[in-house]
């Protein structure tokens, strides 16, 4: 067992240290600072032994990596170990000095936890570790297109709002009327003031977009103009709202649904645990699954120390034949026979206010039949355009898809596309030349949908295309559904937390 791994100076002062089980910082300050003391200069031996703990450890120019274990500890694991640990510090630190140690030390960190856990070595390799310590949050990204989808529709809604008052206006020229009131003001004159200057401010936002502006109101106005190029959309709406006009009631229902799936609160418990599962997938354009891998993990946070020696019982329900495979402290038989998650010495307890992974599970295939999401993308030239018919299905109907966004290339220099039909929304970047899809729910009630457009091209410019999505359901039908105190077998309250991402979904 792996009691710590540090850097220290040759003197024996702690740099970065980390702890894999309890221990004080002064008794891992008087191990280290002994350390340098009970090596003998004239031997080559990498370790050195007390009578509690053994030191393994590397010279790397003025500093020592050090694992401190325990006696019966297995020296060559430890000794691989140890390479491994040295390997990563050149990664996070350019030299091998104090002051660069101590600028990167979260990093050092962070990594030193992905090689051990719980006092144990993890299977990893460097390049696994440099991936695991990126922290890439699909949550942010996740918020990010749901608040780029409120504002897209918050925009489209004011268009329309300025169009119906400039309509209004020229019908109530035209008829020699008054201009209706908006908001509550009766007068002409504060109405044509509101109409002209929301009119300004749509054309100034639309001016980047290909497609023509709303025509100016024709007539005299002594409107104040407030459109800027640099304005929010908020500032906007609030500008409305202060008028006396309800804009946001009828805006994007469903994708404030989405939002509100994808944020809702999460009551947690003392007991808490995320499922998480992330799905690779590669198709062909014409049909055949290449290869589809799906990876899901329990992960167990426990923050009362009363709830700490516990037994967690899974339900497996999946038919697809996933490998399931159990932490090294779990008892695999009682798992295996009864379906159980529990430590294999019984008395000992789970860590306390740390994320521990408990069970993992992994699914490779090629059968069709498994993907969650078909997409068909049909091109077809005509003359110097290509039409582009592409549709989805959701073959796992148990699934329930949000912020789905389907990603397809379009050639660079010949404009934008132009939309015939489309269930859901799409936005054009021109700069990255991609056409996005969006749709912020794909279920059973909502299964299929398809999109056509147009555009000068080839066949093969629109491909690969790109599938993105989060669910609070996962793929794979594996959850706890009780989980129970080892003393007296008596429930525990538990809460859990659900996201099947993607990795990488693509149709070469």
């Amino acid at each position: 067992v792996l009691l710590a791994a540090a850097v220290c100076t040759k003197a024996g002062k702690a740099i970065v240290s980390r702890q894999f089980v309890e221990m004080t910082r002064t008794r891992i300050e008087g191990l280290l600072a002994a350390f340098p003391k009970l090596m003998n200069t004239g031997k080559q031996h990498t370790f050195v032994e007390t009578e509690s703990v053994r030191y393994v450890y590397q010279p790397m120019e003025k500093l020592y990596m050090v694992l401190i274990t325990t006696k019966n500890s297995n020296i060559l694991e430890d000794l691989e170990t140890l390479r491994l640990f040295s390997r990563v510090i050149p990664e996070y630190c350019r030299a091998l000095e104090e002051n660069e140690i101590s600028e990167h030390c979260f990093d050092l960190i962070f990594a030193f936890d992905e090689i051990v856990a719980l006092g144990y070595r993890e299977n990893v390799n460097l390049a696994q570790i440099r991936t695991f310590t990126e922290m890439d949050s699909h949550e942010e990204k996740v918020f990010r297109a749901v608040r780029e989808t409120q504002e897209r529709e918050a925009k489209a809604e004011m268009r329309r709002k300025a169009k119906e008052l400039q309509q209004a206006r020229r019908d109530a020229e035209r008829h020699g009327k008054k201009a209706p009131g908006f908001g509550g003001f009766g007068s002409s004159a504060v109405s044509g003031g509101v109409t002209a200057m929301i009119t300004e401010t749509i054309i100034e936002t639309e001016k980047p977009k290909v497609a023509p502006a709303p025509a100016r109101p024709s007539g005299p106005s002594k409107a104040l103009k407030l459109g800027a190029k640099g304005k929010e959309v908020d500032n906007f709406v609030d500008k409305l709202k202060s008028e006396g006009e309800n804009i946001m009631t009828s805006v994007g229902k469903r994708s404030a649904e989405a939002a509100k799936v994808l944020t809702s609160p999460i009551n947690v418990e003392s007991v808490h645990m995320k499922i998480e599962e992330k799905i690779s997938l590669t198709c062909g354009r014409d049909g055949g699954l290449q290869n589809m891998e799906l990876h899901g993990m329990i992960m167990l946070h426990i923050s009362d120390e009363k709830f700490a020696r516990i037994r967690l019982h899974v339900e497996n329900e999946d038919k697809r034949g996933v490998q399931l495979q159990t932490h090294p402290n779990v008892d695999k038989k009682l798992f295996t026979t009864e379906s159980q998650i529990g430590l294999k010495n019984p008395e000992k307890s789970f860590p306390i206010n740390s994320d521990v992974g408990v069970l993992k599970w992994r699914l490779q295939t090629t059968e069709e039949s498994f993907i969650p999401l078909t997409i068909n993308c049909w091109p077809s030239e005509s003359g110097n355009t290509c039409d582009v018919n592409i549709e989805y299905e959701l073959q796992e109907e148990s699934l329930e898809l949000n912020d789905v966004i389907i990603t397809i290339p379009v050639p660079s220099g010949v404009g934008a596309p132009v939309i015939g039909e489309i269930d859901g929304e799409y936005r054009h970047d021109s700069r990255r030349n991609l056409l996005e899809w969006c749709l912020p729910v794909i279920d059973a009630k909502n299964k299929s949908g398809s999109l056509e457009f147009s555009i000068a091209g080839q066949p093969n410019d629109f491909f690969p295309v790109q599938v993105s999505f989060v669910s609070k359901k996962n793929y794979c039908n594996i959850q706890v559904t009780k989980v129970t105190q080892v003393d007296g077998n008596s429930p525990v309250r538990f809460s859990t937390e659900t996201t099947f991402l993607v990795d990488k979904y693509e149709i070469l």
